[in-house]
Formats: C-alpha cells, sequence, structure tokens
C-alpha cells in the first residue's frame, strides 16, 4: 500500500507539471512549490519556536485562522509557518500579516518531508480538517513533534473506517497524531470504534472568527444606503446555478432587494449578470449613492466584502449547494438571519444543523426557492424568531479555539 501511496503522489506532481502551461492552478502549485525551499533557507530564523499551520484551502484556513491569531496573542515567542496545498487558499492569503513565513506545501514524499521539517523545526503542528499526508506524519512522530488535527470531521465512508487493504493502511496515518480536536460526538464514536481514543469533542473554531468578523465589522455606508428601508437578500459565493434561480426570482418580485456577490468575479461572468439583469442592476465598482437609485441589484465584482455585508440582509442565500458544496454560511449566521441554500449541504456540519433547527432551508428548484423566499419574507414574526434562535445556536458554539490552545498548551 506504501508503494502504491508513493507511485500516486509521484505521479500526481508529474500531471501538475505537465498541465501547468495549459493551466493557471497548475502552474501555479508547480512554480509554487518549486520555490519553497529556496526561499524558506533565504528567511527562516530560528531566534524563537516555530509553529507549524497547514491549511488545505481558503475554507480551511479560516478554521485555522483563529489558532494563529489566538497564539501571536497569547503565545506571542511563537513565529508561525502557514503552509498550503491550494492555489486557491496560498494565492490569496499569502500576503497575510499574522504568519511569519507562507508557501506551498510540497509534494508529500519521505525526501520533501525531511527537508521541511528539518529546515523548519517546528516545536508544534497543526494541521486542519481533513489534512492527511503519510511522510509528514511520519516524519513528524519520529522527530516527537507533537501534531494536532483541529475542527476535524470524520465519516463513516471515509478510508480510514474501511477493512480492506488499503482502508487498514490508511488508517495507520491516524496513530501519528497526538490529538484529535473534532467538531461533533459521531466523530469521536467513529474514532474509538477503531481504537483512536486521543480526541475531544471541541467544535468548529469558524464560529470564533466569524465572531469576531461580527464585532469588528465595517460599515459600508454604499449598502446601507442602497438597502434603505427595502428588505434585503444577501446572495454570497454565488454560481450560475444558483443564479439562474435568483434571477428569475427578482424579475418577478421588484418590491425585494438583492446583492449578489459571485464566487467568479472575473469581468466575463460579471458582464453575464449584468445582461441577464439589464437595467435593474448595477457594479459595485461603478455605484455611487446616486446612481443606485431606483436599483434592485447590487452586484460585488470585488473580493473581501461579503462577510462585512451580511449584516445588512434580512435574509442570506449561500451558493454553492448545486456544485460541489455550499459555501461559508457562518459568516450569515452570526448575524441573524434565515439561511437558504441549494441541496448539497449534507457534508456540512453546521449546515445540516441549523437545517435541523428550523434556522436554515435547502431548496432544490424553483418553485421551492420562490415559496421559502416569500413565506419568510412575508412574516415578521417568524424572522424575527429565527434571528433568535441563530445567533443563539452562534454563540452556543463560541470558544473552540480557546478549548484547543488550552489543552495543547496544558493550561486546562
Amino acid at each position: 500500500m506504501k508503494v502504491i501511496y508513493i507511485i500516486s503522489i509521484f505521479l500526481y506532481s508529474i500531471l501538475i507539471k505537465l498541465a501547468s502551461p495549459f493551466n493557471l492552478k497548475a502552474r501555479q502549485i508547480s512554480k509554487g512549490r518549486g520555490k519553497v525551499f529556496a526561499e524558506l533557507k533565504a528567511k527562516i530564523k530560528h531566534d524563537r519556536p516555530i509553529i507549524w499551520v497547514h491549511c488545505a484551502s481558503l475554507g480551511e484556513f479560516e478554521q485555522g485562522r483563529p489558532i494563529i491569531e489566538a497564539i501571536k496573542n497569547e503565545y506571542p515567542q511563537y513565529q508561525i509557518l502557514l503552509t498550503f496545498f491550494s492555489p486557491s487558499g496560498y494565492e490569496i492569503r499569502k500576503d497575510y500579516t499574522l504568519a511569519d513565513y507562507i508557501c506551498y506545501l510540497p509534494a508529500d514524499t519521505k525526501n520533501n518531508a525531511e527537508k521541511l521539517i528539518g529546515l523548519v523545526q517546528p516545536e508544534l503542528v497543526f494541521f486542519v480538517k481533513y489534512e492527511f499526508w503519510y511522510n509528514y506524519i511520519t516524519e513528524l512522530k519520529k522527530r516527537n513533534i507533537p501534531l494536532f488535527l483541529v475542527s476535524a470531521i470524520f465519516r463513516e465512508n471515509q478510508l480510514f473506517f474501511k477493512n480492506s487493504l488499503w482502508g487498514k493502511w490508511y488508517r495507520q496515518m491516524l496513530f501519528g497524531f497526538d490529538h484529535f480536536f473534532v467538531q461533533d460526538e459521531q466523530s469521536v464514536l467513529l474514532l474509538g470504534k477503531i481504537g483512536v481514543h486521543n480526541v475531544t469533542k471541541a467544535g468548529d473554531t469558524r464560529f470564533d472568527r466569524v465572531a469576531e468578523i461580527a464585532r469588528s465589522g465595517k460599515n459600508i455606508s454604499l449598502v446601507e444606503n442602497f438597502k434603505g428601508t427595502d428588505q434585503l437578500v444577501v446572495a454570497g459565493s454565488t454560481w450560475k446555478p444558483d443564479e439562474e434561480l435568483l434571477i428569475q426570482y427578482i424579475q418577478t418580485h421588484p418590491g425585494t432587494k438583492f446583492i449578489i456577490a459571485p464566487h467568479e468575479t472575473k469581468k466575463a461572468n460579471i458582464d453575464r449578470l449584468m445582461i441577464l439583469l439589464k437595467n435593474t442592476a448595477i457594479c459595485y465598482s461603478q455605484a455611487t449613492n446616486e446612481t443606485i437609485i431606483n436599483k434592485q441589484v447590487l452586484i460585488i465584482d470585488t473580493i473581501g466584502l461579503l462577510s462585512a455585508i451580511y449584516k445588512y440582509a434580512d435574509l442570506a442565500y449561500i451558493g454553492g449547494g448545486f456544485g460541489v458544496g455550499i459555501h461559508n454560511t457562518l459568516e450569515a449566521a452570526v448575524f441573524g438571519m434565515p439561511i437558504v441554500f441549494g441541496p448539497n449541504y449534507l457534508k456540512f456540519q453546521e449546515a445540516t444543523s441549523m437545517v435541523n433547527l428550523g434556522i436554515a432551508y435547502p431548496i432544490s428548484d424553483y418553485n421551492s426557492l420562490q415559496t421559502i423566499l416569500e413565506d419568510l419574507l412575508t412574516d415578521t414574526k417568524k424572522m424575527d424568531s429565527i434571528s433568535r434562535e441563530c445567533i443563539n445556536f452562534t454563540n452556543q458554539n463560541l470558544g473552540a479555539t480557546g478549548f484547543i490552545l488550552n489543552k495543547v498548551f496544558n493550561k486546562s
């Protein structure tokens, strides 16, 4: 099994290099990995101990970020190395100021693991949520460097819980971790069944992150003026299938205002939306307090605003549910409002919990979207009740970051 794993990592690295002339993400990975060791060797200093935090992509970074920020605040003697597997994480957060060193994770080979860990010499390591790399885990264990998995979630259909040869081999990686901080009780039970007991239910650190965003969120006067006294639906991280349904609703409900923040902000996609919405819409980059008058839709054609915009919403629509899965629901939930999304949400613990509590609503087609929006937006008492429940839900899930660090640094 180990040989198959080594071959698969090798083949993946070759494919990335072959695809790099034709594919931007492959090119970014190939180029980024190629300069990791030279840049670290030139920059890294060992005058203070280093903690290594690894995130697959941007979503996992939002779970790792509270850990990094709490360490910087409570344990400033540490430096932080932040690594990413995906360009969608690295390229957006490569200038994150609270990490001392930021780079791609080199391919998981024995040589790379020995080289990176030998160069960095981390005192502690945090992997976030789903990251399992055999050679890195093996090398950390060999050097007795504590390794923690945070905001983890396990499901019965994962390889760890299969009795196949591949599953049994893959399961061995779990024994390289010093402790697992998981999101739910189901993960504790699943790990216990295969003999992994160094597990604590700590929750999801993203709750701490979105609470901080809500506390420090900036005011956006243009959005406030656009909303005025009207009801406002904020549709965040939308994809084409989401937008087709929303636009159909917008065209038949002129009394409700919408802000659409598409996942893809390239000009071609923004132009497509503008053509479909005709003269009812305006782009944020072109909007002024004068030009938003009589506009029903504001299209956010820039990044970095969405989390602050949610506070102006009466209802949030979260995109991605007609694709591989929904985007971040917690950024909206923290402000207390009903949340609507497409059918592919079951992999997301927080979304499932909110549906079960009756504060989030999955849809499958236009008819279900129309029914839910019309029902919610016309029932003030129901909206107020959901708002209270939503805020209670987020408040009850705060504190994972502090709990984890207290355990790691033996404060509790």
